[in-house]
C-alpha cells in the first residue's frame, strides 16, 4: 500500500513533467514571434532574408545619401580576427556599391566559419538588398591563412526618408564540425 509520502512524489514527479512540457512549449513557440514583435518595435536586430538579390534597372537616386556602418563580432567560440576594411560609406539610393571584411584564422588547423547579418533600424532589412555576400556561404580558410570578403550591396530607392543611418553587423561562426558532418554525408550518398 503505497505511503501519503509516495503519493505526494508522484504528483510532484507529475506536475514538474507538466511544467517542463509547458516550458519547451512556449520556448519553441511563443518566444520567437514576442522576440521578432519585441525587435520589430524596438528597431533592433534587421534581419536580412540571406537570399542574393537579383539586380534589376532603376535610377540612382542622387539627391540622397545614405550613410551605412560596418560592425563585426565573433561568436564567443571563435577565434579568428574579422573586422570590416572599411566602417562606413556614403551612398545614394539605387546604386551598387562593395566593400570588404578582413578574416583571418588564427589558429593551427583548417577552419570554417559562417557570418550571419543583422541590420539596424530593422524596418531598412527589406531595402537592403545583397546582391554578392559572404555571408551566402561557408567560408573554409587554412590555418594561419586570412582573406578580404567581398560583399556588394544596393540601398533601395524606396527606403524611408527617415531613415539616415543603416548599420550592418556580422557576427562570424565557427562550422567546421557541421561542415564535417555535411561533406560526411554527401560523401556516404554518393
Amino acid at each position: 500500500m503505497a505511503t501519503q509520502a509516495d503519493k505526494n512524489i508522484k504528483v510532484l514527479s507529475v506536475k514538474l513533467a507538466g511544467l517542463v512540457v509547458v516550458m519547451f512549449a512556449f520556448a519553441m513557440w511563443v518566444m520567437p514571434p514576442l522576440y521578432n514583435a519585441l525587435c520589430e518595435a524596438l528597431g533592433i536586430n534587421g534581419k536580412t532574408n540571406g537570399q542574393q538579390y537579383t539586380v534589376v534597372d532603376s535610377q540612382i537616386d542622387t539627391n540622397r545619401i545614405v550613410k551605412v556602418q560596418f560592425v563585426a563580432q565573433n561568436n564567443e567560440m571563435m577565434p579568428w580576427e574579422f573586422a570590416p576594411n572599411t566602417s562606413q560609406i556614403e551612398v545614394h539610393p539605387g546604386e551598387s556599391n562593395q566593400v570588404t571584411y578582413y578574416a583571418k584564422n588564427t589558429q593551427d588547423k583548417f577552419m570554417v566559419s559562417q557570418a550571419i547579418p543583422s541590420i539596424v533600424p530593422s524596418r531598412a532589412a527589406e531595402y537592403f538588398h545583397k546582391t554578392e555576400c559572404f555571408c551566402f556561404n561557408q567560408q573554409p580558410l587554412a590555418a594561419g591563412k586570412n582573406a578580404d570578403l567581398a560583399l556588394q550591396f544596393i540601398i533601395d530607392r524606396d527606403l524611408p526618408k527617415d531613415i539616415h543611418v543603416i548599420t550592418l553587423s556580422y557576427t562570424i561562426f565557427d562550422v567546421t564540425e557541421m561542415a564535417a558532418k555535411q561533406d560526411s554525408v554527401a560523401a556516404s550518398s554518393k
